[in-house]
Protein backbone atom coordinates (compact mmCIF):
# COMPACT_ATOMS: atom_id res chain seq x y z
CA UNK A 1 0.00 0.00 0.00
CA UNK A 2 1.54 3.63 -0.70
CA UNK A 3 1.82 5.84 1.63
CA UNK A 4 -0.07 8.48 0.40
CA UNK A 5 -2.96 6.15 0.16
CA UNK A 6 -3.68 5.98 3.57
CA UNK A 7 -7.14 8.00 4.42
CA UNK A 8 -8.53 8.39 7.90
CA UNK A 9 -12.11 7.02 8.37
CA UNK A 10 -15.20 9.36 8.23
CA UNK A 11 -17.14 7.87 10.08
CA UNK A 12 -18.20 9.01 13.72
CA UNK A 13 -18.91 5.06 14.68
CA UNK A 14 -14.97 4.05 14.46
CA UNK A 15 -13.62 3.20 17.81
CA UNK A 16 -10.25 2.59 19.17
CA UNK A 17 -9.81 -0.62 20.95
CA UNK A 18 -6.62 -0.35 22.36
CA UNK A 19 -6.06 -3.76 22.79
CA UNK A 20 -5.98 -4.23 19.33
CA UNK A 21 -3.98 -1.72 18.06
CA UNK A 22 -1.19 -2.05 17.13
CA UNK A 23 1.16 0.79 18.17
CA UNK A 24 -0.52 0.26 22.02
CA UNK A 25 0.30 -3.67 21.82
CA UNK A 26 4.23 -2.73 20.53
CA UNK A 27 4.42 -0.24 23.17
CA UNK A 28 3.50 -3.07 25.72
CA UNK A 29 5.64 -5.31 24.47
CA UNK A 30 8.79 -2.88 24.85
CA UNK A 31 7.84 -2.14 28.34
CA UNK A 32 7.48 -5.60 29.08
CA UNK A 33 10.85 -6.53 27.72
CA UNK A 34 12.77 -3.42 28.88
CA UNK A 35 11.17 -3.97 32.33
CA UNK A 36 12.55 -7.52 32.27
CA UNK A 37 15.91 -6.66 31.19
CA UNK A 38 16.07 -3.69 33.44
CA UNK A 39 15.59 -6.43 36.33
CA UNK A 40 19.32 -7.08 35.73
CA UNK A 41 21.16 -3.81 34.87
CA UNK A 42 18.70 -1.91 38.26
CA UNK A 43 19.67 -4.15 40.86
CA UNK A 44 23.26 -5.48 42.03
CA UNK A 45 24.53 -2.25 38.85
CA UNK A 46 22.19 0.36 39.93
CA UNK A 47 22.41 1.58 36.45
CA UNK A 48 19.51 3.69 34.98
CA UNK A 49 17.42 3.02 31.30
CA UNK A 50 19.30 5.50 30.27
CA UNK A 51 23.11 4.97 31.93
CA UNK A 52 22.69 0.44 30.56
CA UNK A 53 21.91 2.03 27.16
CA UNK A 54 25.44 4.71 27.18
CA UNK A 55 27.40 1.44 28.99
CA UNK A 56 25.86 -0.90 25.95
CA UNK A 57 26.76 1.49 23.52
CA UNK A 58 30.51 2.57 24.65
CA UNK A 59 30.95 -1.18 25.53
CA UNK A 60 32.13 -2.06 21.77
CA UNK A 61 35.34 0.42 22.70
CA UNK A 62 34.76 2.81 20.68
CA UNK A 63 35.15 6.46 21.82
CA UNK A 64 31.97 8.47 20.47
CA UNK A 65 30.91 12.23 21.44
CA UNK A 66 27.74 12.87 23.51
CA UNK A 67 25.50 13.72 20.31
CA UNK A 68 26.29 10.27 18.80
CA UNK A 69 25.65 8.50 21.60
CA UNK A 70 22.32 10.55 22.23
CA UNK A 71 21.09 9.42 18.43
CA UNK A 72 22.35 5.79 19.00
CA UNK A 73 20.17 5.60 21.49
CA UNK A 74 17.33 8.08 20.79
CA UNK A 75 18.14 10.21 23.64
CA UNK A 76 17.27 14.10 23.67
CA UNK A 77 20.20 16.27 24.12
CA UNK A 78 19.37 16.99 27.91
CA UNK A 79 18.36 13.18 28.98
CA UNK A 80 21.70 12.32 27.36
CA UNK A 81 23.62 14.82 29.32
CA UNK A 82 22.14 14.14 32.36
CA UNK A 83 23.22 10.38 32.30
CA UNK A 84 26.57 11.45 31.01
CA UNK A 85 27.33 13.19 34.08
CA UNK A 86 25.99 10.45 36.44
CA UNK A 87 28.18 7.97 34.72
CA UNK A 88 31.43 10.48 34.99
CA UNK A 89 30.60 11.10 38.48
CA UNK A 90 29.97 6.89 39.36
CA UNK A 91 33.43 7.06 37.17
CA UNK A 92 32.14 4.62 34.64
CA UNK A 93 33.19 6.78 31.61
CA UNK A 94 35.74 9.53 31.21
CA UNK A 95 36.15 12.33 28.57
CA UNK A 96 38.57 12.15 26.23
CA UNK A 97 40.05 15.30 23.77
CA UNK A 98 38.70 14.60 20.32
CA UNK A 99 42.13 14.50 18.46
CA UNK A 100 40.06 15.60 15.11
CA UNK A 101 37.86 18.36 16.80
CA UNK A 102 39.87 20.22 19.55
CA UNK A 103 36.75 22.14 20.80
CA UNK A 104 34.96 18.63 21.14
CA UNK A 105 35.44 15.33 23.75
CA UNK A 106 34.72 12.00 23.10
CA UNK A 107 33.29 9.24 25.86
CA UNK A 108 34.76 6.11 26.30
CA UNK A 109 34.43 3.56 29.29
CA UNK A 110 37.09 3.22 32.24
CA UNK A 111 38.25 0.19 33.44
CA UNK A 112 35.20 0.14 36.12
CA UNK A 113 33.08 0.59 32.98
CA UNK A 114 34.61 -2.01 31.37
CA UNK A 115 34.55 -4.71 33.86
CA UNK A 116 30.74 -3.52 34.69
CA UNK A 117 29.95 -4.15 30.74
CA UNK A 118 32.13 -7.29 30.36
CA UNK A 119 29.60 -8.90 33.99
CA UNK A 120 26.59 -7.37 32.48
CA UNK A 121 26.49 -8.45 28.82
CA UNK A 122 26.44 -12.13 29.34
CA UNK A 123 23.33 -11.57 31.76
CA UNK A 124 21.26 -9.29 29.53
CA UNK A 125 22.08 -11.58 26.53
CA UNK A 126 21.12 -14.58 28.07
CA UNK A 127 18.03 -13.08 28.98
CA UNK A 128 17.44 -12.04 25.89
CA UNK A 129 17.63 -15.49 24.85
CA UNK A 130 15.07 -16.57 27.71
CA UNK A 131 12.65 -14.10 26.15
CA UNK A 132 13.45 -15.30 22.23
CA UNK A 133 13.33 -19.14 23.13
CA UNK A 134 9.41 -19.33 22.36
CA UNK A 135 10.34 -18.71 18.79
CA UNK A 136 11.51 -20.94 16.25
CA UNK A 137 14.82 -20.20 14.23
CA UNK A 138 12.48 -19.03 11.28
CA UNK A 139 10.21 -17.38 13.71
CA UNK A 140 13.18 -15.29 14.73
CA UNK A 141 13.98 -14.71 11.29
CA UNK A 142 10.37 -13.73 10.00
CA UNK A 143 10.17 -11.64 13.22
CA UNK A 144 13.29 -9.60 12.13
CA UNK A 145 12.20 -9.15 8.86
CA UNK A 146 9.05 -7.90 10.39
CA UNK A 147 10.78 -5.48 12.48
CA UNK A 148 12.92 -4.07 9.68
CA UNK A 149 9.60 -3.56 6.81
CA UNK A 150 7.50 -1.40 9.90
CA UNK A 151 10.68 0.58 10.88
CA UNK A 152 11.26 1.30 7.03
CA UNK A 153 7.63 1.91 6.45
CA UNK A 154 7.55 3.86 9.52
CA UNK A 155 10.24 6.05 8.39
CA UNK A 156 8.75 6.71 4.69
CA UNK A 157 5.89 7.68 6.55
CA UNK A 158 7.51 10.61 8.94
CA UNK A 159 9.40 11.55 5.99
CA UNK A 160 5.87 12.35 3.93
CA UNK A 161 4.28 14.07 6.58
CA UNK A 162 7.33 16.23 6.86
CA UNK A 163 7.49 17.21 3.59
Amino acid sequence: MAVDSIEPRQSLEVSLDMDSFFPYQLTQLQSSVSDNIAEIYTGHFELTRHEWRILAVLGTGKALSAKCIGGLINLEKMQTSRALAKMINKALIVKIEDRSDKRSSLLKLTPEGLRMHRELAPMVLAREQALLSVLSEDEHDQLKQIMDKLFSQSKAIQAQAKS
